[in-house]
């Protein structure tokens, strides 16, 4: 993998990278109440230094429209962040562009491939 970022302390560290598949939980406050809100996607990029370091996760959302979030990892707000699936192994760009591009199928193709190399 081209990039990759560890998150949490010590026991629940998560390492994760570019072209992986992730659940980000996060918390949002609207008023007086709070919930958490899951985006799962998968890692586009990661840019930045040490404590200004922050990930670009892109999902598919309704109506096969592309949606993308830029997460700041040191932000109070972020829960949790779980691994679905590993990313692709032949990746060797810092960043993943070329997939906004492609269709969900042959993005999936990709990832089966990726997985047969293992």
């Amino acid at each position: 993998m081209a990039l990759q970022l560890t998150f949490g302390k010590d026991k629940e560290a998560v390492t994760f990278g570019v072209g992986d598949v992730i659940r980000v939980t996060q918390r949002i406050k609207e008023g007086s109440k709070e919930r958490e809100q899951m985006f799962e996607g998968t890692v586009l990029k990661i840019r930045g230094h040490a404590g200004n370091k922050t990930f670009t996760v892109r999902k598919i959302g309704v109506q096969q429209i592309g949606i993308e979030r830029i997460f700041n990892i040191l932000s109070p707000a972020l829960e949790k962040i779980t691994v679905i699936r590993s990313g692709l192994k032949g990746v060797r760009h810092a960043k993943i562009y070329f997939i906004r591009h492609k269709p969900r199928r042959e993005i999936e193709k990709i990832y089966s491939r990726a997985s047969l190399r293992k």
